[in-house]
């Protein structure tokens, strides 16, 4: 017999301790988004959530329920994104999120917002900063690879863990090269780091940044400018590495020092080099797979953070790309 289809069961889940319009969302909206996932019923009465339905799906609904309680009470608030997602977790793993996602606070903002893992893949990204120190992350766009990477460094170098933070990325975009463009090689640039620097002023008072820029703790610059350099006590961030080649990988990755620590984050799906399998990222997998203190962390769309609809976007492309792939 399919579990789903067991006879029907109610049970009680408590609200105590929070406020309750945060859990149920305005008018219940999150309670009817759960119904809708669940073959179970949910009533709220005062503050006591009725569930009737199969057993499973009640087991998997307190579940979830005890996530979404257990984040409220962290002060966090819930998101129609974030109850999709955890929601799915539940359904497909059988778990509560709460059990695998980190819930240590990264770094508080400049703007007093709290930077801490979201998604069971960021928990895993984070994680494996903190103990190794060379990290590849590879993933789609919206999943927080540059965003979290960045938070971990300022964190680091609050911390005094580092002296200072290096943040790269192949001059490569779509094919086109920065000759078109205006102005010297900072201005040329600086277009193409702007996920860098929105990051860094989400964090830090733009006037903080404008002196650690200055007195060089803060270093952004494009990949070529790392060439024959050593970086000691440094956290290093590659981005957009689908875009090295092989040898330019190399040379970053050689470059660098004592104390230090690199993160690396690329999405394979869009390399925008002429010949796709020279990406440095690609065949950095096969390369240096199994080396002690080297780890690979793989995003999905199930991480993505921003708009729901962009995980609907990143499916379509792959179901249409592997389509076109067969033909």
């Amino acid at each position: 017999m399919n579990p789903d289809q067991e006879e029907t069961a109610v049970r009680t889940f408590t609200v105590e301790g929070i406020d309750q319009r945060i859990l149920f969302g305005q008018n219940d909206a999150f309670l009817r988004a759960i119904e809708s996932r669940f073959l179970s019923k949910i009533f709220a009465r005062g503050d006591k959530i009725i569930v009737e339905g199969p057993p499973v799906d009640i087991e998997r609904i307190f579940r979830l329920l005890g996530d979404l309680v257990t984040r409220i009470k962290q002060g966090d608030y819930i998101t129609e994104q974030y109850l999709n997602y955890a929601i799915t977790m539940v359904k497909e793993d059988g778990y509560g999120p709460a059990e695998v996602i980190s819930t240590e606070t990264l770094l508080t903002s400049a703007l007093k917002k709290v930077i801490k893992p979201k998604t069971v893949g960021q928990t895993h990204y984070v994680e494996a900063i903190g103990r190794s120190d060379i990290v590849f992350s590879i993933g789609p766009a919206g999943t927080g690879k540059t965003y979290l990477a960045v938070a971990m460094a300022v964190a680091e170098l609050k911390a005094n863990k580092v002296t200072r933070l290096i943040f790269t990325r192949p001059a490569v975009e779509a094919g086109e090269s920065l000759g078109f463009l205006p102005g010297d090689i900072r201005a040329k640039v600086d277009p193409y780091l702007r996920p860098i620097y929105d990051a860094l002023y989400d964090m830090l008072q733009p006037d903080k940044i404008r002196k650690l820029l200055e007195i060089g703790v803060i270093e952004i610059a494009p990949l070529a400018f790392m060439r024959g350099r050593t970086l000691n006590e440094a956290f290093v961030v590659l981005d957009e590495a689908q875009n090295t080649t092989s040898a330019q990988m190399k040379m970053l990755l050689t470059r660098i020092g004592e104390k230090s620590k690199a993160v690396i984050n690329g999405d394979i799906t869009q390399i925008d080099l002429d010949d796709r399998r020279a990406s440095g990222l690609v065949r950095v997998q096969k390369i240096l797979k199994g080396i002690p203190g080297i780890e690979f962390v793989y995003l999905s769309e199930k991480d993505v953070v921003r708009h729901q609809l962009v995980q609907s976007i990143i499916k379509a492309y792959e179901k249409y790309e592997k389509h076109q792939r067969k033909e």
